[in-house]
């Protein structure tokens, strides 16, 4: 490609696209560009989908009338996504709960934290069959 032609992509891409820049862990990141490779796709093109659908929920939720849970529909796919983000903080909390030092698992708190895991894997299992 010539030097202009890659001035004029250059131009073009400065006025249609906004470079974003964002950290996240070596595992995410690598997992991620190994999906996207094994998926036959681009990591950019994927995180534009993911924020384009993200936007668009983000608005439509703040956008809805009172009747937005009106058919059983909505109101399943609400329960689904509430299902999903329980297990994924039971799952942090359990991570975290199992991390604690055998020297402070004798401790009040880790107990608490045991009996809020089994509340939480309860709540959890109603949202499962809810839906």
């Amino acid at each position: 490609m010539s030097r202009a032609a890659n001035r004029a992509k250059a131009k073009w891409n400065a006025a249609h696209y906004k470079q974003l820049k964002f950290s996240v862990s070596q595992e995410i990141s690598a997992a991620f560009k190994a999906a996207c490779e094994n998926a036959g796709v681009s990591m950019a093109g994927e995180v534009s989908q993911f924020m384009a659908e993200y936007s668009a929920v983000t608005i439509a939720r703040k956008t809805e009338s009172v009747g937005a849970l009106s058919t059983r529909r909505k109101r399943r796919r609400v329960v689904a996504e509430m299902a999903l983000q329980m297990e994924c903080v039971l799952e942090a909390e359990i991570r975290s709960h199992e991390r604690v030092p055998e020297n402070l698992r004798g401790l009040s708190a880790y107990e608490d934290d045991g009996e809020r895991i089994s509340s939480m894997e309860e709540a959890a299992e109603l949202l499962r069959t809810i839906y």
